[in-house]
Parts: C-alpha cells; sequence; structure tokens
C-alpha cells in the first residue's frame, strides 16, 4: 500500500521517442500535455532535430531532454543509429531519474528496443512500462527492404519482448490492438486504443494562399513523412501521367515534409519530366502548413498498400479531414476507417486511377464540398484528440491500480523467453 507521502506526490512519467523531436511528434505532444493536465509530472527524452536543437526545455509544464542522433541511410547504418539512440537514452533516463524521478517510462516505437531500457528500470527499480504502439515494425521492415530474413525474425522477437514487459500496451487504431492481443499475447484488458487525433487548436481554417498555385489553377497537397514506405513515387508517377499524357498543365502538387528519400523524390521528378509541377517544401512551420492545405483544392495519401499501411491509421488523413479538404488515397482498410465518405479510393497501388480520381474531384467542386463538410464534421465529432484525451487519461489509471511486477514472477519469465522458442 502507498504511504501518505507517495499518495500525495504528483504521478511521474517519462516518455522516450526515438525518431522525431518533440513538439514535432504530433501524437507524443498530445500525450505529453494530456498528462500534464491530468496531474502528471512528464519528462520526454527525444532527438534533436530541426527547430528543436535545446537539449533541455520546458514547454507547457513538460521537460523535454534531448540528444545528438545519427540518422540512417541503409540497412547497415541502422545499427549505428539504434545504438548511439539507446546510449542517449539510457544516460538521459538517470538523470530524470536522479532530477525528477519517474514512476513509468512510457516507450514510443519505433524502433522496439526502447524496452531494453524500460526494462531495466521496471527490474531493477520497480518502475512500471507503457509501450506506446505507433508502428507495426515487423511489416515496417518488410515493407522497406521487401524480404522475412534473419532480421525480420530478429525485429518480430523485439516486438514480442517489448509487449512481454509492457505493463499496458496503448494501440493506435483496432487492427493495432489485435496485434497485441494475437502475436503480443497481451490480456486484451490491458490494450487500450487511443486514436492519435487531430488537435483542433492548431488545425485551423485559415485563408489560402494563391501563390502556391505557382500560377495554375488547381493545388494538391501532400504532407508527411518522405520516406520509402509512403508510395510518394506513385504520386510522382500520376502527376506525370497527368501532365504528360493528359497535357494536364492546370495543376500543381505541393509536398511539405522531409526524410531519406526526399532527394531522391526530387531527383525523379526532375528525371520524369515533372519538377515544374511538384513544389518540394521540406519540413515547414506550422503557419506554412496550414497555408498549404488550406490552399490545397484536394489532398493525397498516396501510401503503398502494404501489410504495415493497410493496417495504419495515418495522421495525415485525420489532419486533412480537421481543414475540410476532399481526400484520394488508395483502398486500405484503416484509411477508409478513418476517412469514411471524405474520400476516394484509388486501386491499390494504381498511379494511374490515382491520377483519374484527382481529376475527378477537381471537376466536381460541389462533391469536394460535400466531401470537406463531411470530414470536418467527422473530426470534430469523433476522432480529434478531445475525444482520445480521456481514453489516455483511463489507461494510466490502470497502470498506476497495478501492483509492481516481480522480477522473478514465472509468467513474466514465460513470455521473455517464447521468442527464442520462435513460437508465433
Amino acid at each position: 500500500m502507498a504511504s501518505v507521502g507517495e499518495s500525495l506526490r504528483a504521478k511521474r512519467v517519462l516518455i522516450i521517442v526515438e525518431n522525431l523531436p518533440v513538439p514535432f511528434d504530433r501524437r507524443v505532444w498530445n500525450e505529453a500535455t494530456t498528462l500534464v493536465k491530468g496531474g502528471y509530472e512528464v519528462s520526454v527524452i527525444c532527438p534533436i532535430g530541426h527547430n528543436a536543437t535545446a537539449r533541455h526545455e520546458v514547454l507547457d509544464g513538460v521537460h523535454i531532454y534531448r540528444h545528438p542522433i545519427f540518422e540512417a541511410r541503409g540497412m547497415a547504418f541502422y545499427f549505428v543509429e539504434y545504438a548511439v539512440a539507446l546510449f542517449w537514452e539510457f544516460v538521459l533516463a538517470w538523470r530524470v531519474y536522479f532530477t525528477r524521478g519517474f514512476d513509468v517510462i512510457h516507450a514510443c516505437n519505433p524502433p522496439d528496443l526502447i524496452f531494453l531500457i524500460g526494462g531495466f528500470f521496471k527490474l531493477v527499480l520497480g518502475t512500471k512500462f507503457v509501450f506506446d504502439h505507433h508502428d507495426i515494425n515487423p511489416e515496417l521492415f518488410e515493407a522497406k527492404f521487401g524480404t522475412r530474413n534473419f532480421l525480420y525474425r530478429v525485429i518480430t522477437a523485439l516486438e514480442r519482448w517489448t509487449f512481454a514487459i509492457a505493463d499496458i500496451s496503448i494501440a493506435t487504431n483496432n487492427s493495432y490492438r489485435a496485434i497485441a492481443i494475437g502475436r503480443g499475447r497481451m490480456d486484451p484488458d490491458r490494450v487500450f486504443v487511443v486514436r492519435s487525433g487531430p488537435n483542433l487548436n492548431r488545425m485551423r481554417i485559415v485563408p489560402p494562399d494563391p501563390a502556391l498555385r505557382k500560377g495554375r489553377k488547381y493545388l494538391v497537397g501532400y504532407v508527411g513523412v518522405i520516406g520509402a514506405q509512403e508510395g510518394l513515387d506513385y504520386l510522382l508517377e500520376a502527376a506525370r501521367y497527368m501532365v504528360q499524357d493528359l497535357k494536364r498543365t492546370d495543376v500543381q502538387f505541393c509536398v511539405a515534409g522531409s526524410g531519406p528519400e526526399l532527394e531522391q523524390l526530387k531527383a525523379s521528378a526532375v528525371k520524369i519530366g515533372v519538377a515544374d509541377h511538384v513544389t518540394f517544401a521540406g519540413r515547414v512551420s506550422d503557419d506554412l502548413l496550414l497555408k498549404i492545405l488550406n490552399t490545397s483544392d484536394v489532398c493525397v495519401n498516396s501510401d503503398e498498400c502494404n501489410a504495415m499501411n493497410d493496417k495504419s491509421t495515418m495522421n495525415k488523413i485525420m489532419e486533412y479531414m480537421a481543414l475540410g479538404k476532399p481526400i484520394v488515397q488508395f483502398d486500405l482498410t484503416e484509411g477508409r476507417f478513418t476517412a469514411e465518405e471524405a474520400s476516394v479510393y484509388a486501386r491499390k497501388n494504381d498511379p494511374v486511377d490515382f491520377a483519374d480520381k484527382i481529376l475527378e474531384l477537381l471537376a466536381d467542386e460541389p462533391r469536394r464540398q460535400r466531401m470537406g463538410e463531411f470530414g470536418r464534421t467527422r473530426v470534430v465529432d469523433h476522432l480529434a484528440w478531445p475525444h482520445e484525451a480521456p481514453k489516455l487519461l483511463r489507461a494510466y489509471e490502470r497502470v498506476f491500480a497495478q501492483q509492481p511486477a516481480r522480477a522473478k514472477s514465472p509468467s513474466l519469465v514465460k513470455r521473455l523467453l517464447a521468442p527464442l522458442a520462435g513460437k508465433d
């Protein structure tokens, strides 16, 4: 039983995220600020990044500790990236432990390696471990490298260990919840769905900026990470088909975001002759992002149809909907669940049909308006972050209601050994 002093002391949470700096990881930032408003003391460990270079700062009551990062450019270098990140995360976790303290480590993947830190503090010092399941890494690996080799099996084992250590798992949708229960063998009562709903204070409707159209009639907008699995080669091929085959010179595309494939994508645009029709804005401020999306007549999600994207909820979809924008995307399970009538759905991985769907919408302004209104209403009434914040707080109530895990718990040891046996 907790002492009086312990019960009066604020509950303390340490969030660790490796792939994006905070506050630019919007899901993590929504979670952190929600916990602060809920009476928790929150610290965050994350990498440094563009416009996020301070090694320590306090924003909205959240203490942010940032570390250097080595960004991988190939499979072999991921070992270096993750080793560097884990080193700094472990060092900064001790710094937080001795200065602010924490009762819970909240790990945001990818990668599924932060359980090494969470597991250490849990088994040695009795802290709790929460797994915030952002990406399904076995499927992500297969999407990036097109193979199920030995490393794929290692990644699957790391995922299993992460679930085994976790006191609870937070899933971004029901597909991820099913993976936690099935592949992760978690008790369904310990898996909570907390969607990455947009913050409507951030996603504001503002006046369009005609200059972004580059003198053309229509603007097609995209926002997101520029990576191999995002399918932006399909978007470029759709642009090529529209510009060169159909002679549609009245459409400008704007791609906002950065990532490992950005320079290659720019080179591809030049090679196929659409560079003049595609603006690569890079990582942009919130103000410019809002201008781009509010100016766009149609917003797109060109994510490739694969096992990962089919089960993943893309933040960009809900951001488009929050701004009342009609959407074109490939027909993916979670994408369709999120957008419903706010989107039209192209045949899977078919850039010509993708282009045709864009042109259908550009030719029908009343339809675009109806779709945009439907999406905006769906976000406001069902998907925005205020609907998800109470779910996060309920999940944390469950964490602190549980008894501390024992290092020699037979069930925990059994779950940790299961991946070594090669069981699915």
